[in-house]
């Protein structure tokens, strides 16, 4: 199991963990895989009756999907992301890669690659909100997801996820792992907070430079 501030992550508890997501089909059945990956679980959904006007905790967000309650945060279905520009068209994403767990009414899946405007390897990024238990079991989920879409080899050794010592002024926690025997490669970060869990895949990185830029996304991709 992913272990928070340090602690290393154990490849044989990532191999059975896959494998219980294979075995129970975690996929939800109600994420479809609309061209740009992003979904609101229940868009249709009504909010409970108020006594009193509608407050801002009610009015859409800038993106459409309804504000989520009590001041909780969202994601946000963005077109730019730390300065990284959503692919659309070829190479955008189709599919769901990272089984995201468990998806309730209410909840929002938000899939995308982001590239840099010059180019580049793009980076991979899956995320949730409303998440009904401890948003950092589901940014485990996640991270195990991810090293299962990239075919991470147990035998290689046993990535550590790192705390990145500032992790913006969402808060929460980020840490990064890195998923390569050299010291630039694969890097998967992920955050999460009071009510949002997400990943992120930055091929040709560091652990650094992929701490730095994901912190800058969550600015984008959450509010």
């Amino acid at each position: 199991m992913f272990r928070t501030t340090g602690r290393s992550l154990r490849l044989a508890a990532v191999a059975a963990a896959a494998a219980a997501v294979a075995v129970t089909g975690c996929q939800p059945e109600d994420v479809p895989a609309p061209p740009d990956a992003s979904r609101s679980a229940s868009p249709g959904a009504s909010r409970p009756a108020a006594d009193d006007a509608p407050s801002a905790d009610d009015a859409p967000s800038a993106d459409g999907a309804p504000s989520a309650p009590g001041g909780e945060r969202r994601l946000v279905d963005a077109q730019e992301a730390g300065g990284l520009r959503r692919v659309t068209g070829e190479g955008a994403v189709t599919d769901v890669p990272v089984d995201p767990g468990e998806m309730r009414d209410g909840m929002r899946l938000v899939v995308a690659r982001f590239a840099a405007p010059d180019g580049g390897e793009p980076v991979l990024f899956e995320g949730v909100d409303n998440v009904p238990e401890d948003p950092v079991k589901r940014r485990e989920h996640l991270f195990r997801g991810m090293l299962e879409h990239i075919r991470w080899d147990p035998e290689l050794g046993q990535p550590e996820a790192r705390p990145v010592a500032d992790p913006g002024p969402l808060g929460g926690s980020v840490e990064c792992l890195a998923a390569s025997l050299a010291e630039d490669g694969n890097m998967v970060c992920g955050w999460a907070d009071e009510s949002t869990a997400a990943v992120a895949l930055f091929p040709d990185s560091t652990l650094d430079e992929a701490g730095r830029l994901f912190v800058a996304m969550r600015s984008d991709l959450e509010h």
